[in-house]
């Protein structure tokens, strides 16, 4: 059956259950951890190293041994370009900046922070390296972003972008990954690092202004004149993330009928809404966690969110409320692939396993090649350098898409220019994607979607990244027989860390979080609701067998 809803999912969070910030902190600096406590190491998941100082998962030894390795790294893959290094507005953020600046500096590494001491988010980091290294051949940029995206505000997150702009791919990952293990294990010997007054007046350390060219660079990938001119209403809410700062320059460049419902920021994030299990999460798909936006959604023709990294998105219409982002992305393909001249008649759609099947049907309607990758963004990066991939998305609500004359924007999530592509939807059409999305399932079938987040033990999700359609036993799901039990990905052939299960009318993906301790199941039906009931109910039991067994 369903995860249990918290019984104060979607209210404000009262204070004894906000972060004590100081303690976090002092924990940050305090805690060792350690390294034979397979919790305690350094381990990086589908968007880089996570975790709370609380539980010695996210400490200073952390981001010593991971920037040390970062750099070693770096030398051996032969970057000697600018590192762009932006954080997040969660409270870890800081404290870690502050800690791989010390060994960045050491090291030599040129790194470029924000030129008044704000924050950046992930999009922006990407925007930045493309735009540096475009052109070039040697001397390439990279970047890293201390962000633990939409997790709570007691978690911490360092995750690295190489030179094509994406979130690093296994190869990397797995060498930092063990390289800052060994450092941990070593007692930190063989980390170069300054104390933090000479890394602040190194030679080495540059400040940039990242909001104005990347502000700037929007009109080529989104229609900014056609969201101005048709004084369309829009409502931004930041969720006291990354993104904060960005959207009045936004709003007073291009004279948008705009309104930023909040620029608060408080490392507690007390002004959020508790999400479906209780927790505090800036998770911008999240009805519970988006409850605030859902209520103003009459005062604007349009609402959108971002995470606290700015590469998620949270579109919230005045016809549909908050819109699952699989449809929002079936709404965007549909409009971006018949309104951008300029793109390639061949360029494809990418999606990830576990999105709705009704990415499936417009592309086919489209007349566009899809091609159906495991769960990670970095599955879509060669093909949105390259042009190949008009739009890549995740099922997270994570996505972008090229520039109106089909070149790169970014190669990770950019949450900003989804929110505003809604808005160019709603301008050019008078109809807000719900609407549009209503006409698409007229046409193609009506899917009933939903995913379900539920608690499990590190070693259950061990056991369901290895779970095979052998282990898993079933013959039917719902009442109708499988077609299909995968663990592959169809548009590559790569591992996606679970299994897919399918029919004829409709399908299940299992599959552990790489965040958080709880496995998720996707599920779709294009039957109807109590047909995607049986479906969950039918995984949820067969998944249990598999655990107890």
């Amino acid at each position: 059956m369903p995860a249990d809803i918290h019984p104060l999912a979607g209210k404000a969070a009262p204070p004894s259950m906000l972060a004590n910030v100081p303690r976090l902190v002092t924990a940050y600096f305090a805690n060792t951890p350690d390294p034979a406590v397979a919790a305690q190491r350094v381990s990086f998941g589908t968007s880089g190293h996570r975790g709370s100082a609380l539980n010695s998962a996210f400490n200073e030894a952390h981001i010593l041994a991971i920037s040390q390795a970062l750099c070693e790294q770096r030398q051996r893959a032969g970057i000697d370009g600018p590192l762009f290094v932006g954080i997040d507005t969660h409270a870890l953020a800081e404290p870690a900046f502050c800690s791989a600046l010390e060994v960045f500096c050491a090291n030599g590494v040129g790194v470029m922070i924000d030129a008044e001491g704000g924050f950046t988010p992930t999009p922006v980091i990407s925007h930045a390296i493309l735009t540096y290294n475009k052109g070039r051949d040697r001397s390439l940029a990279d970047g890293v972003v201390i962000t633990p995206s939409h997790n709570p505000p007691e978690d911490g997150g360092f995750k690295y972008n190489p030179p094509n702009g994406g979130p690093a791919d296994t190869d990397i990952t797995s060498a930092i990954e063990r390289a800052a293990n060994a450092l941990l294990e070593n007692g930190l010997n063989g980390v170069k690092r300054i104390p933090y007054q000479r890394a602040r007046t190194s030679a080495n350390l540059h400040r940039r202004d990242y909001v104005t060219p990347y502000v700037a660079d929007l009109v080529n990938v989104v229609d900014m004149e056609a969201i101005r001119s048709s004084g369309v209403k829009i409502g931004i809410d930041p969720l006291g993330g990354a993104g904060v700062h960005y959207w009045q320059p936004i709003i007073e460049r291009y004279r948008l009928a705009a309104t930023l419902v909040s620029d608060a920021v408080d490392p507690t994030f007390r002004f959020m809404t508790l999400d479906w299990d209780g927790k505090i999460r800036m998770d911008c798909s999240s009805p519970y966690a988006m409850a605030r936006l859902i209520d103003m959604r009459d005062s604007f023709d349009i609402a959108f969110a971002n995470d606290t990294d700015a590469d998620r998105h949270g579109i919230v219409t005045r016809s549909g409320g908050l819109m699952n982002a699989n449809h929002f992305q079936a709404a965007a393909i549909s409009y971006l692939f018949t309104f951008r001249s300029g793109w390639r008649r061949d360029s494809a759609v990418g999606k990830s396993v576990v999105s709705s099947a009704i990415i499936d049907r417009v592309a086919q309607k489209l007349g566009r090649r899809l091609v159906e990758t495991p769960v990670g963004f970095k599955w879509f990066v060669d093909g949105l350098i390259g042009g190949d991939f008009g739009f890549a998305g995740e099922e997270s609500a994570g996505a972008s898409f090229l520039r109106r004359d089909g070149t790169v924007w970014t190669t990770d999530k950019d949450g900003m220019i989804l929110g505003l592509l809604a808005a160019e939807m709603t301008a050019r059409g008078g109809r807000d994607p719900s609407q549009l999305y209503d006409e698409l399932t007229g046409e193609l079938g009506l899917p009933f979607y939903a995913r379900i987040d539920a608690p499990a033990t590190p070693e259950q999700k061990n056991l369901l990244k290895t779970l095979s359609p052998e282990k898993l036993a079933m013959r039917a799901l719902a009442g109708d027989p499988i077609r299909s039990a995968l663990t592959t990905a169809p548009g590559n052939n790569q591992p996606f860390g679970g299994i897919k299960v399918s029919t004829d009318q409709g399908w299940f993906a299992a599959r552990p979080s790489g965040t958080e301790d709880v496995y998720k199941i996707y599920a779709e039906s294009f039957v109807g609701e109590d047909h995607l009931r049986r479906i969950q109910d039918d995984a949820q039991q067969a998944i249990a067998r598999a655990f107890k067994g």
